[in-house]
């Protein structure tokens, strides 16, 4: 529903207001000579107006370049930055004998496991052995304590891989 925060604490801004963000900011790269723009979100949630909006920018941005003798700006979705997330690394983290309800959906030992390989102080280790409590109020959906820097990095170095390579595939690259 709109204004609804799904987590406490956190802002919330509408569909169209966010889309608007990333056209205007796409915008301004173009504007200051940059020729390629690549979007790329981490949450479930937005992947659709990524493509979105470097779908209309494209369309308007591709007929300036017909004929052109030197290439515009390109605009992309790097979706593949987020599956990875939600593919790729829960496999390897369940290949390595952790549980879906482990792993989680938000706040659980793969997010935890990702923030503490990437930076450790953005987690709060000390409440890592606690029991956690499921729900909207606390945000947490699966359980952190087994989380680790090395498991992160599992999914930092799949992430890393699949985002340069979808990078040169989309700019050519190589």
């Amino acid at each position: 529903p709109a204004g609804h925060m799904r987590f406490a604490g956190t802002i919330s801004i509408s569909e169209s207001t966010f889309e608007a963000l990333l056209e205007s900011t796409a915008r301004s790269f173009r504007q200051h000579g940059f020729r390629d723009i690549v979007f790329l979100g981490d949450h479930g949630g937005y992947q659709a107006s990524l493509q979105r909006v470097a779908g209309k920018l494209e369309r308007e941005w591709s007929a300036g370049r017909k004929g052109a003798a030197t290439p515009g700006c390109r605009v992309h979705a790097l979706l593949d930055y987020y599956r990875v997330t939600q593919g790729a690394y829960v496999d390897a983290l369940k290949a390595r004998g952790l549980t879906a309800d482990e792993i989680g959906t938000h706040a659980g030992l793969a997010d935890t496991s990702l923030s503490l390989a990437v930076d450790p102080a953005l987690v709060r280790s000390g409440l890592l052995g606690r029991e956690p409590k499921a729900g909207v109020r606390e945000g947490v959906y699966g359980d952190p304590r087994r989380s680790s820097a090395e498991l992160g990095q599992l999914g930092v170095d799949q992430i890393v891989a699949a985002s340069v390579a979808a990078i040169r595939a989309m700019t050519g690259v190589r």
